[in-house]
């Protein structure tokens, strides 16, 4: 069995009927060039231009849906002008936190301490006030005149988790400070993220806002073709596969990642079968293998309560051709609570997170008028085919032994 492994690994080893480069298909490479984003990456920069003078510039909030090119476009800026700052002696710091990440920024003790340790300041993870933790960030980038720019990715994560007063917090810094200014850039994938902001924060942020609108199938075709030139053998891609692999991620999300990662996975299916060419029949077998994947991999991760409600709304989708509305959604979210001896939470909470699971792709959701009567969001379940595997898991981990 070894002297197998060791032909099958040297063979393997050199193959290069497919890939060259697996790296320029990967969801954290950074390309040099960022495609069909100047506009955005324009405004971004004149925005944060003020800092190439040692000056404090606007605070700026990004939006749109994953995969957009919004944290690349910051990136891609922050580097350009670190290389400023560094030609001309200019003090200037970036500190980037992803907002999603647990045990980072799920409470604001975290959040500060997490600053702090980034500028080489010792904190103890537990045990100290939150005043005190404020107290040693203070004191960590006062010592100089100096530029500080937060970037606070999927910043609507972290107003979810500790409230919006943590913005407020962020901004009054300022006026403790003697000699260094600080400013925040935040990213996120809920574009309605400020409006739900109290006031009071709102007025106090004196931000600029971005918009990312999602790519359509001519931009997706060019993204993945600038990818698949560096990460494919020359003639390795059948005639019309990335035009079909755009088309389907334009109709679905507009999501770059996602359509990377898309062809992506139809190469390593097309290794995997021994084939020389990656080929249209490809595309969806690895669009089963993504979906799959990637919905039974969120629903590992999710709380009870959140998977209460997504199995309320896959039996209820069961035999279901229509839209299903929030208020039916909740009645049986509430009886499945009483089953598995969860506290409910408020119907507001819910709505909440049903717009959460469609910035997921978990379902999706449309808001419809019904006249007088106001507004409600019309919610369809689009992956069916996984009906009973994904109840079967459900009624696993919540403890449904004869489901609801």
């Amino acid at each position: 069995m070894g002297d197998k492994l060791l032909t099958f690994f040297e063979e393997y080893r050199n193959n290069r009927k497919i890939f060259t480069n697996r790296k320029f298909l990967q969801i954290n490479h950074e390309p040099e060039k960022i495609l069909h984003r100047e506009e955005q990456i324009q405004q971004i920069a004149k925005i944060l231009a003020p800092l190439s003078k040692n000056e404090k510039p606007s605070n700026v909030f990004i939006y749109g849906k994953p995969g957009t090119g919004k944290t690349v476009s910051v990136k891609h800026i922050v580097k350009n002008l670190e290389q400023v700052a560094q030609k001309y002696n200019i003090p200037l710091t970036f500190l980037y936190v992803n907002c999603k990440l647990k045990k980072i920024s799920d409470t604001e003790y975290r959040l500060i301490a997490n600053l702090a340790r980034l500028l080489g300041k010792a904190i103890p993870t537990t045990g100290l006030p939150t005043d005190e933790i404020y107290h040693l960030f203070y004191e960590t980038i006062d010592k100089e005149p100096k530029q500080f720019v937060i970037v606070l990715d999927e910043i609507d994560q972290l107003v979810e988790k500790i409230g919006d007063d943590i913005l407020y917090n962020l901004i009054r810094i300022n006026t403790e400070l003697k000699k260094a200014q600080l400013s925040v850039i935040g990213i996120s994938n809920n574009v309605s993220f400020i409006d739900n902001l109290d006031p009071r924060i709102k007025s106090s942020l004196s931000e600029e806002e971005v918009v990312f609108s999602p790519y359509n199938a001519i931009q997706l075709q060019t993204i993945l073709k600038d990818r698949a030139d560096k990460a494919f053998v020359e003639g390795s891609v059948e005639e019309g596969f990335i035009e079909k692999c755009a088309a389907y991620a334009a109709r679905d999300h507009g999501d770059a990642r996602r359509a990377i990662e898309l062809m992506r996975v139809s190469a390593e299916i097309a290794e995997r079968k021994g084939q020389d060419k990656i080929l249209i029949k490809n595309l969806d077998d690895a669009e089963g293998k993504i979906e799959k994947d990637r919905i039974f991999e969120s629903i590992k991760i999710q709380p009870k309560q959140y998977n209460s409600l997504i199995y309320s709304i896959i039996c209820l989708a069961e035999n279901n051709n229509k839209g299903l509305y929030t208020g039916e959604i909740y009645e049986l979210y509430q009886k499945i609570c009483v089953k598995t001896q969860l506290r409910p939470l408020t119907q507001r909470r819910i709505s909440d997170i049903l717009a959460e699971f469609d910035t997921l792709g978990f379902i999706q959701a449309k808001i419809i008028s019904k006249g007088r009567y106001g507004r409600t969001r019309e919610i369809f379940f689009h992956h069916k085919h996984l009906t009973n595997e994904l109840k079967k898991q459900l009624e696993t981990s919540l403890f449904l032994e004869d489901g609801y």
